[in-house]
């Protein structure tokens, strides 16, 4: 299963122009992210000027960015930044999608 990001315009320039930016495999491993934070850490790794746009220094994702796992604000789902993409009722069985707003 891959994870799609979807970039918004302001983020674009960090992230090569593009719009969407597709994570099929991590590194080494050659397996999908398991949960949001090897997701963006992946994003990251690909596009390392985004994560000073979207993380603090301690690794928190900054006040003025959301991040929404098909209609949910991660922001509002206890903190965790572990998405069980499973159980979760947007996903489907190929690909994953989270927004960036």
């Amino acid at each position: 299963m891959s994870v799609t990001f979807h970039i918004p315009g302001a983020l674009r320039p960090f992230a090569g122009g593009l719009s969407q930016i597709n994570i099929a495999e991590i590194g080494d491993i050659g397996a999908s992210p398991a949960t949001l934070g090897d997701a963006l850490e992946a994003l990251w790794t690909l596009y390392p000027g985004m994560r000073d746009r979207m993380a603090t220094e301690q690794g928190q994702i900054r006040e003025h960015i959301n991040l929404f796992v098909g209609n949910e604000n991660i922001r509002y789902s206890g903190g965790d930044t572990v998405i069980r993409w499973r159980g979760h009722q947007h996903s489907s069985r190929h690909q994953r999608r989270i927004d960036i707003a």
